[in-house]
């Protein structure tokens, strides 16, 4: 008999959807153009940059056949100042900007359907699948970066960093408040999502306890609730 899944999506399924991002590349070969159910790819044509999804960008990769561009806010510099604002500043980083709508249409793009993580992506906001796509990158394309240690290490602390403001933002459960969850990526969704899940599971035992005990002691001293049934009737007579 099969376990039941966990609600939600787990991390292999997070980094799959990841996969569907475009990155920038730099072909080392011809390529014809592919027919793919995103729609039609482009021939490829070195040096020419071309943007790719992320699956495809991982397979000329391994075949030697291209090289991925980082974006631009996987660099050093950029992921240092997005670093100090975690850090200095009691909120996440703001996301991405959207873009100008085009003339004629209400299409609004959103998180994770934005060119995040190509290169003319925005140097100072992480995208939705920042972390995912980072780990992808540093895995397959070390050599790419120009400091990949750096970038692995800093990568490392934005996620605790950020991790750390969930786990004090679910105190505020306790009050009855919310967690305000702006410019939170997928991985870390889905990441905080057992603990944040069990935490308010707690809560409504703790409460369902506090009302039975609650009512237990009305029934000791010998208040019924339907007396306020009974009192807000005659009021209204």
């Amino acid at each position: 008999m099969a376990l039941p899944l966990p609600p939600g999506l787990t991390p292999p399924e997070i980094a799959f959807i990841c996969e569907m991002e475009l990155v920038t590349i730099i072909p080392r070969q011809r390529l014809e153009g592919l027919e793919l159910l995103g729609g039609p790819l482009k021939p490829l044509n070195p040096p020419q940059r071309a943007s790719i999804p992320l699956w495809l960008a991982l397979l000329l990769k391994r075949q030697r056949r291209a090289n991925i561009v980082p974006p631009p806010w996987l660099s050093p510099d950029s992921l240092s100042a997005i670093l100090k604002y975690e850090t200095e500043i009691d909120a996440f980083s703001p996301p991405p900007r959207l873009p100008p709508l085009p003339s004629g249409t209400s299409l609004v793009f959103s998180p994770p359907f934005l060119p995040g993580s190509t290169a003319d992506a925005t140097a100072d906001a992480l995208p939705y699948h920042w972390l995912e796509l980072g780990s992808m990158l540093l895995e397959a394309a070390p050599e790419d970066f120009d400091d990949a240690n750096e970038v692995r290490k800093l990568l490392r602390g934005l996620r605790e960093a950020r991790m750390a403001k969930l786990r004090q933002g679910v105190e505020v459960l306790d009050a009855g408040g919310g967690v305000k969850m702006n410019g939170v990526g997928g991985m870390e969704v889905g990441e905080a999502r057992t603990f944040i899940t069990g935490v308010v599971d707690g809560l409504r035992k703790i409460g369902k306890s506090r009302e039975e005990a609650r009512k237990e002691r009305d029934r000791e001293n010998g208040y019924s609730p339907s007396q306020d049934f009974d009192d807000d009737e005659m009021d209204m007579r």
